[in-house]
């Protein structure tokens, strides 16, 4: 039997990432397997996700997934490439996996393997830093330095942004040297980040824009997530929005000592330094994150430092690979997978959470990680009397 993987956000879950699921069946036969790895509470743009993880992984395991892992917060959080090198690693421990399923703009994935391998090549780091003396974006750089070993056409590949994950998934693939098929499956509908629907299909950014002026954006989620939608509202849980929590994130922020924001540089190019000196003034957070902007860095990579500093986070801190699996969601088939896993698996698989305890104290500090970001998440909630602390250690996998 195959088994696909499929990294995901679902923030929110809409057709375009159902089309995905029913082709990736269509495709490897209706028997398949499909793991999700899914990112929990806090999303790869540095953002806080819409609703909790467990109200969107029960609506992918509704919408066709049959078990959704979480992919831990540190990588989450991630650059692109970060992002997908947790996820790539997290899906391959499981020892299950056959192939890594992905949405791109170009539907070629013998061309996104071709740019992952210029991109991994010895000679590209000198081509990078040669292009990076112009001053422009490390985007604008990496295109046209790939431009120099490939065509033009597949140095475009990365000017779009589901392409741009799915070479960074085959890149994580190539690391690890691993045998897991790469499966691309072109994107329909609406473009990512477009601000209308397409058909019956609208991009998750529209999505979350529509939620903000009324309700009507329900009707372009996935029926899964519309119903968890309504009834994460009724809970007082949704929507989940970051304003709810921007005292907050600049209390902390003005809180910290410049040393404590160059911790988080992890690029060492002094980029900490705009955002300690906006936070002293800014009284908002985009207006810290406009203050701190140049044309080098692009504003996700300023929120997920913002984010970063806002949860506590020190890179130092964080494993160098993920150290555990835990399952959010499942079905019966989920249930056979996760069976398997446990005896195949290559990492320890945490059910019960009070489990990490048996643990060594590199996943207890990443359990700990994602409880307290958890506890800050729920504090954004629309009814604060639903946001009681400590939630992440009593909560079990979805199971359907």
């Amino acid at each position: 039997m195959n088994a696909a993987g499929i990294i995901v956000e679902y923030n929110p879950l809409h057709m375009g990432h159902v089309h995905l699921l029913r082709q990736t069946r269509r495709i490897l036969g209706e028997d398949t397997a499909i793991l999700c790895c899914m990112s929990g509470d806090f999303v790869q743009r540095g953002d806080f996700a819409l609703l909790r993880r467990q109200a969107r992984a029960k609506a992918a395991v509704q919408s066709g997934a049959d078990l959704v892992l979480e992919l831990p917060l540190p990588w989450a959080v991630s650059s692109a490439e970060g992002f997908a090198r947790g996820a790539v690693e997290t899906l391959l421990s499981t020892n299950v996996l056959t192939h890594l399923a992905f949405g791109s703009e170009c539907g070629d994935g013998a061309a996104l393997q071709r740019v992952a391998a210029a991109l991994q090549s010895e000679e590209f780091p000198a081509l990078l830093r040669q292009e990076l003396k112009v001053g422009d974006s490390f985007a604008a750089a990496r295109e046209r330095s790939v431009g120099k070993r490939l065509s033009p056409e597949d140095a475009a590949l990365l000017q779009s942004p589901n392409n741009i994950l799915g070479i960074e998934y085959c890149k994580a693939l190539l690391d690890c040297k691993s045998t897991v098929e790469p499966l691309t499956i072109r994107r329909v509908g609406a473009a990512h980040d477009a601000k209308e629907a397409q058909g019956t299909i609208a991009s998750a950014s529209a999505i979350r824009t529509l939620l903000k002026e009324g309700e009507q954006a329900l009707s372009l989620m996935a029926p899964a997530m519309k119903e968890a939608y309504l009834e994460e509202k009724a809970a007082g849980r949704a929507p989940v929005l970051w304003q709810n929590s921007e005292r907050a994130i600049l209390a902390r922020l003005r809180s910290m000592r410049r040393e404590d924001f160059a911790a988080l540089d992890q690029g060492k190019e002094g980029l900490y330094n705009r955002l300690y000196e906006a936070s002293r003034t800014a009284a908002g957070v985009e207006e810290l994150l406009a203050a701190a902007k140049t044309k080098r860095y692009a504003y996700a990579r300023l929120r997920r430092m913002v984010l970063w500093a806002y949860l506590g986070l020190k890179p130092a801190e964080i494993p160098q690979h993920p150290v555990y699996l835990r399952p959010l969601a499942m079905n019966d088939r989920g249930r056979a997978v996760l069976a398997k896993m446990r005896k195949e698996a290559a990492l320890p698989i945490l059910t019960k959470p009070a489990d990490v305890r048996r643990l060594g104290p590199e996943a207890q500090r990443l359990f700990a990680m994602e409880a307290a970001a958890a506890d800050l998440y729920s504090l954004s909630y629309p009814d604060l009397a639903a946001a009681r602390g400590d939630a992440l250690w009593k909560e079990g996998p979805v199971l359907l």
